[in-house]
């Protein structure tokens, strides 16, 4: 190899490499593929499709009544704000009522259901008594009844007792666990508890209420927080069961008496129903918005994916 050769190797070896910058945590950044563009793309098109009716709902609330139906897509030419005050008294109560109608029965449930799911998926998971086995197996089946079975015979013993235009009918049953579905959630959650620490309890002289209050019950908190989500977004926008139960105007929860909006004998009122649904859709967005990394870690966490 001649000089000048030894030369120029030198000096391509002397001259620094260009390298792809890196990101702050080392990775080389790579500029999105096609394919990867193409996929978002996908994806950002399917969400606009599914938010396009809440979009459209939000955007009618503030349309008059007589352009709601008579234009279409979701740009305002006109801005109605009154939809909001009108609907908000427009019944024979104002609609804070409700709301707060709705609040304790939401209430109401949320805490029936930590308390006896909690309690009873405690029992199925560590206790062990006679036709264990059965009961767990009927409380499976009961997920599959729908609520169109129970309801006559529900109604006939809330007759009888009273309890018809009251929350009663709505809150009590949660504190008997009737949730099938949150007490298998909690069951296999519990499940994926190590044993040891009950038994290390047990030679501190603890009995099992003590172990479940003090030291399964803290453990459950990713559990109790999908329970108690689910049961809020269920309850709140529950309409067959409430409209069963409740008949008198002063009871009506949020469902119920957006449905009053709506009348097939005289002219009804679509602007005031939107804007009072989109209302309605806060408590929700809240729940969903300050539940979610609790709400999907109890999910991955509990058997439930």
């Amino acid at each position: 190899m001649t000089t000048d050769q030894l030369t120029t190797v030198s000096a391509e070896s002397a001259r620094p490499s260009v390298r792809p910058p890196r990101s702050p945590s080392g990775r080389s950044r790579r500029l999105p593929s096609w394919p990867r563009v193409v996929r978002h793309a996908a994806f950002i098109a399917m969400v606009l499709v599914a938010l396009y009716p809440v979009l459209w709902m939000v955007v009618s609330s503030l349309r008059p009544d007589g352009e709601i139906f008579t234009r279409s897509g979701i740009f305002l030419d006109t801005f109605a704000a009154e939809n909001y005050t009108s609907g908000w008294s427009a019944l024979a109560h104002p609609f804070s009522t409700y709301l707060l109608n709705s609040a304790i029965v939401v209430l109401g449930a949320v805490i029936g259901n930590l308390v006896a799911c909690s309690m009873t998926a405690y029992a199925f998971a560590r206790l062990s008594f006679r036709f264990k086995r059965t009961a767990f197996a009927v409380m499976l089946l009961t997920i599959m009844l729908p609520i169109h079975v129970l309801i006559v015979p529900q109604y006939v013993l809330f007759a009888q007792l009273g309890w018809i235009n009251t929350f009663l009918p709505l809150i009590v049953p949660k504190f008997l666990a009737t949730d099938g579905f949150f007490i298998f959630l909690m069951v296999q959650f519990i499940r994926g508890l190590p044993r040891e620490l009950d038994e290390a309890a047990r030679l501190d002289g603890a009995g099992h209420p003590r172990i479940f209050l003090r030291i399964v019950l803290p453990l459950m908190r990713p559990a109790l927080a999908t329970t108690a989500i689910f049961t809020f977004i269920w309850t709140w926008s529950d309409f067959f069961s409430q409209l069963i139960f409740l008949t008198d105007p002063g009871t009506y929860t949020v469902p119920v008496a957006l449905r009053s909006f709506i009348d097939t004998q005289a002219d009804s009122s679509y602007g005031s129903l939107f804007a009072m649904s989109t209302l309605s859709l806060v408590p929700v967005l809240l729940a969903f918005a300050f539940g979610q990394r609790h709400l999907i870690r109890g999910v991955a966490t509990t058997g439930g994916k």
